[in-house]
């Protein structure tokens, strides 16, 4: 999860490059179509977890922006972002 440290939005993805794909969210030539350049940063690792297969990144990716997710973000690494940022 990343959390913007200008305005306290956040964000969860997957990917199999923490390390490039946080260059590329910080990036501000990434496209403004994309979530985290629409909203400003600079964006900082606040949650990371290691699965086995994309299969399961994508698993936990979607359980982590469901209702109970966002909960257990909450209630794990404490309140990122407004209720409505989310």
């Amino acid at each position: 999860m990343l959390v913007s440290e200008s305005t306290g939005r956040r964000y969860v993805g997957q990917t199999d490059s923490l390390a490039r794909r946080l260059g590329e969210h910080n990036n501000a030539a990434h496209s403004l179509t994309k979530y985290t350049t629409r909203h400003l940063g600079p964006w900082r690792l606040v949650h990371a977890e290691s699965v086995a297969t994309r299969s399961e990144a994508m698993g936990r990716e979607k359980w982590l922006k469901s209702g109970a997710g966002r909960q257990w973000l909450d209630e794990t690494i404490g309140r990122a972002s407004p209720p409505q940022a989310d």
